[in-house]
C-alpha cells in the first residue's frame, strides 16, 4: 500500500518558555502543503529481518535503525508483537532539515499504513499518541489539516485558515540549520498577541504581526536567507516567512502569480503549491 505524505509550513512560530524536560513551550500554526514524498509498505517474508528499508530520490543519510520510518514500525511492533515483517520504501522529494517536517510526515505515514494494511484498528487518538513518541510535530500529520499547536508542538487544535485562494512559492536554499543551535540563540518570552488571533485577521496584516522567532538569529548568521525573504516581498508576496527553524522560505501570492524576478527563478528550484 502506498501513501503520499505531504509537508507543512509554519504560519508564525513563537518560542514562549524553556521547559524542565529540556523542550521548549511554543506556539505556531501548522499548515499542510502539497509537496510530497512517497511511502510504500508491503508484507515481507523474512522473519529474521522484521523491517527492511530502502529509499530513492534525495539521499537519506544516517543508519537505517535510526530512520524515523523504521522507528515507526518498531514502535508498533513493540505494542503489537504479532505485527508481520515488512518492506518499507521511501521515495524522498521533500528537502531534509528544511523546517518542512518531511521526516515526521513520512514516519506518520508508516504508522497509518501499518494500521491499514494489518487492520490494527487504531483510533485517531491512538495514532496521535504513537506519533508523539516519534517527534513533536508527528501528531500534526495524523490530522493533516491546519492546526494551532502549543506545548512542544504536540497539543493540537484544528483552526480555520484556508489559503486555497492563494499560490504558495516554496524555496529551499540548501542551507543546513542546526535546530539545537537555533534554539540556543533564542530568549523565550510570551508574546502580547497569540498567533491564533493574528491568523484570524486579514492576511494583509500578517506581514507586520506574524513572526517566526527563529528568523532573527538565523538571518543574522545567514544574511542571504533574509535577502531571499525580501526578494519574495519585492516580487509581490502578501506574506513571506521562513518555515520552522529553516532554512526553507515561502511566499504567499495572489492565485496564478508568475515570477518576474529571474534571479529567484534562475537560482532556485521553486515549488508552487
Amino acid at each position: 500500500m502506498i501513501q503520499f505524505p505531504n509537508c507543512k509550513i509554519n504560519l508564525g512560530l513563537s518560542i514562549i518558555a524553556k521547559r524542565n524536560d529540556g523542550y521548549h513551550e511554543l506556539e505556531t500554526v501548522f499548515y499542510p502543503v502539497g509537496l510530497k514524498d512517497v511511502v510504500e509498505v508491503i508484507r515481507a517474508s523474512d522473519p529474521n529481518a522484521p523491517v527492511q528499508f530502502t529509499s530513492t530520490g534525495i539521499e537519506v543519510p544516517g543508519e537505517i535503525p535510526n530512520n524515523l520510518c523504521v522507528k515507526a514500525y518498531n514502535l508498533l511492533k513493540a505494542a503489537y508483537p504479532t505485527l508481520p515483517p515488512v518492506k518499507i520504501h521511501l521515495h524522498k522529494h521533500i528537502p531534509m532539515g528544511a523546517g518542512l517536517g518531511g521526516g515526521s510526515s513520512d514516519a506518520t505515514a508508516v504508522l497509518k499504513l501499518l494500521n491499514q494494511v494489518f487492520n490494527l484498528s487504531l483510533t485517531q487518538t491512538q495514532l496521535i499518541n504513537f506519533a508523539a513518541q516519534l517527534g513533536s510535530d508527528c501528531p500534526f500529520f495524523v490530522f493533516d489539516t491546519p492546526c494551532y499547536a502549543t506545548g512542544r508542538g504536540e497539543i493540537l487544535k484544528p483552526i480555520q485558515v484556508d489559503l486555497s485562494n492563494y499560490s504558495i512559492a516554496l524555496i529551499h536554499p540548501g542551507v543546513h540549520i542546526s535546530t539545537s543551535w537555533a534554539f540556543q540563540q533564542l530568549a523565550p518570552h510570551k508574546k502580547e498577541k497569540p498567533i491564533a488571533t493574528i491568523i484570524a485577521q486579514d492576511i494583509r496584516t500578517w506581514k507586520q504581526e506574524l513572526v517566526n522567532d527563529f528568523e532573527a538569529p538565523i538571518f543574522l548568521a545567514h544574511p542571504y536567507l533574509a535577502e531571499i525573504k525580501q526578494m519574495l516581498y519585492n516580487e509581490g508576496a502578501i506574506y513571506a516567512s521562513m518555515s520552522g527553524s529553516g532554512s526553507s522560505l515561502f511566499g504567499i501570492f495572489p492565485k496564478g502569480h508568475v515570477f518576474s524576478n529571474q534571479q529567484l527563478s534562475d537560482k532556485f528550484s521553486i515549488d508552487w503549491i
